[in-house]
């Protein structure tokens, strides 16, 4: 059986549109749709349901439905439901949402804790389709960025549109180098920016040879140059490795400045 895309909903018009997105990606992948909601003794459960499934049923005629309300509080159903999801989505507001803040607690929680891929559903309308043909994903040093890679290559298959691979980098302090140049191993531990790039992209490419895939190397910190190239985006993409001492992700600075201020969907995809 095919594993489902699992959607949280809760009522929202945020979790709504995260279910409209949910319902295409689910058709472009060929995958059910599972929608979530986490009732917690709530007595209007079975309302937010039916107009979850409404909603789904109306944008995405032929996805294979299913639905389930859950006892548990929101974050144990979702990441307890990610353990068996092709991906987890949420809407980037709930209702218990604080003035103030841009990502409701439970989405930040379950992005920190998830074991598959999840997508925080962000932005206006035009950034929420394919207007724009363009799949972006973060790429680091070292070997954080892999799974993010695959993930973000095999959208931009399905979704039939450029992939680009970003990777932001700042030279070592006094030194003068390019992307390119091998005076970088100045600091033997780093590999020259151009590299990272070629290294990251070269297995998960033979798997999808027809991709078109655009390599943009940016000399400035990683917040910024990927928050720029999100502007022109369908979806973004970003790799978090797991963390040694205790069950979760390490999604540091980067990614939480990301889920809370990117212009469009925002995938967080743990590294295997």
């Amino acid at each position: 059986m095919t594993i489902p895309l699992v959607v949280g909903v809760d009522g929202s018009e945020a979790s709504l549109e995260a279910v409209d997105w949910a319902a295409a990606e689910a058709v472009r992948h060929g995958v059910p749709l599972r929608l979530l909601h986490a009732a917690a003794g709530e007595p209007e459960a079975s309302g937010v349901i039916s107009a979850a499934s409404e909603r789904a049923g109306k944008s995405a005629p032929a996805v294979r439905l299913s639905s389930e309300v859950s006892h548990e509080d929101a974050v144990c159903a979702l990441v307890g439901h990610g353990r068996n999801a092709f991906a987890l989505v949420l809407g980037n507001r709930g209702l218990g949402g604080l003035p103030g803040m841009l990502l409701g607690s439970v989405g930040l929680a379950v992005a920190a804790r998830a074991g598959c891929p999840v997508v925080v559903v962000r932005g206006a309308p035009e950034h929420r389709s394919t207007r724009f043909g363009c799949v972006v994903v973060g790429v680091e040093d070292g070997e954080g960025s892999g799974t993010a890679v695959d993930f973000a290559l095999r959208e931009a298959h399905v979704r039939r549109c450029r992939l680009v691979a970003l990777h932001a980098w700042s030279p070592p302090s006094g030194a003068c180098t390019t992307p390119q140049a091998s005076s970088w191993q100045l600091e033997a531990h780093r590999r020259p920016p151009a590299q990272v790039l070629d290294d990251a992209l070269r297995r998960p490419a033979e798997k999808y040879r027809d991709a078109e895939v655009s390599r943009r190397l940016v000399e400035k910190p990683a917040r910024p140059a990927l928050l720029e190239a999100a502007s022109t985006a369908d979806l973004l993409v970003v790799g978090a490795r797991r963390r040694l001492d205790h069950p979760g992700l390490q999604l540091g600075l980067i990614n939480h400045a990301l889920l809370h201020h990117a212009p469009c969907p925002v995938a967080v995809v743990p590294r295997r």
